[in-house]
């Protein structure tokens, strides 16, 4: 996916209220960006790193400014992240109808955020062809604690194990179902569920293990003017 235009660099003056973020830019105006994150963003928040935003000129947005990368060093040198949230559903999207997800292919028919389960929308839904229809479940992963590994969740997720045990329900029933964790950083080499974050979340993920959800992990290679799914990392605890 190419940014629809150049990226703004700053410096990260603080990030509060979850999702706003004040940012200095080149010229030394201080403006405030959109931080599309619910998340706990662990690691990813120190005042003075280096981050991207992107413009808006649409006159109904309160916010002209995304936030949309960060570069940090965990020790192997400085890497680029990506922070927004709203990007993972059409990366993995696109890299499906394109062929690139090879356990995903073969679909005549994709759809988004599809109604099903309780009060749930899922976020992919594949119908056609020769394989029988499948839910899939995107989440974004940018946390990393340890060099090489990244992990998913980066704060504790009821909504998230809803959906995993919603899933597990699915192939109970039958149907097929996937969860794909996007990791919007290139320098991991293998993705691991944060267990000792969100306890919960960690019982539900093994369960639709067991369920037979499939599970897969891909990386993303980022930069000033793109961002694109790379290549497909092995998950610790779940051969599904």
């Amino acid at each position: 996916m190419q940014f629809s235009s150049a990226l703004l660099q700053g410096r990260l003056k603080k990030r509060y209220k979850r999702f706003l973020a004040d940012v200095e830019l080149a010229s030394g105006e201080t403006v405030t960006a959109h931080c599309a994150n619910p998340g706990a963003m662990t690691g990813l928040t120190e005042p003075g790193s280096r981050v991207w935003l992107s413009r808006s000129d649409n006159p109904k947005r309160k916010l002209k400014f995304s936030w949309e990368m960060i570069e940090v060093d965990i020790g192997n040198g400085p890497v680029l992240v990506g922070i927004n949230t709203a990007l993972p559903n059409g990366l993995i999207a696109k890299s499906i109808e394109e062929n690139l997800v090879p356990a995903l292919a073969g679909y005549d028919n994709l759809r988004r955020e599809m109604r099903y389960g309780t009060n749930s929308r899922i976020d992919i839904f594949l119908e056609g062809g020769q394989r029988p229809p499948c839910y899939v479940e995107v989440k974004n992963v940018h946390l990393m604690r340890t060099p090489g590994l990244a992990e998913f969740p980066d704060s504790v997720t009821a909504r998230g194990e809803k959906h995993m045990r919603e899933l597990a329900k699915i192939v109970q029933s039958g149907k097929r179902a996937a969860i794909v964790f996007l990791i919007q950083r290139d320098d991991a080499e293998k993705f691991a569920i944060a267990r000792d974050i969100d306890p919960n979340y960690g019982a539900a993920f093994e369960a639709a293990c067991s369920a037979g959800v499939e599970v897969m992990s891909y990386v993303c290679t980022l930069s000033e003017t793109h961002i694109a799914v790379s290549h497909r990392i092995p998950v610790i605890g779940c051969s599904a």
